[in-house]
């Protein structure tokens, strides 16, 4: 296997948390890693895997309390597209699948780009960079 980033988050519900992915267009591995304790998503050309644990299981992994994404950010994970029709594409799908929209398709400090938010709080950045 190539190297990949694997981003753990604990979520409230996980039924809801995987209905969430999936209408988003993210993709369950080839290798179906989704049991009733967790489950695992990847989206289409990045190098990424999103593992969704239910918050009790993640406090007995990290042994910490989770952040509460009502009040604060916990940390904002970044996506790059290649194209501003995919950013707005995408958002009309985290839309759809009823995530939150905090920062609506647009140009920012020289990117084209859009924040959402999951169904958990979680936050994410999708952006067109000319790097």
């Amino acid at each position: 296997m190539d190297n990949r980033l694997w981003i753990n988050l604990p979520v409230k519900d996980l039924q809801a948390a995987q209905a969430f992915y999936e209408q988003a267009g993210f993709l369950l591995p080839k290798a179906d890693a989704s049991n009733a304790q967790q489950a695992a998503f990847y989206l289409e050309g990045q190098h990424l895997y999103v593992m969704l644990f239910p918050e009790e299981s993640f406090e007995a992994f990290t042994q910490q309390a989770i952040a509460d994404t009502s009040i604060g950010s916990e940390v904002l994970f970044s996506l790059s597209a290649k194209t501003r029709e995919e950013v707005d594409n995408f958002m009309f799908r985290i839309e759809q699948a009823g995530g939150t929209v905090f920062a609506p398709p647009g140009e920012r400090n020289g990117m084209y780009g859009a924040g959402f938010s999951d169904v958990d709080g979680h936050r994410w950045n999708f952006l067109v960079m000319d790097v």
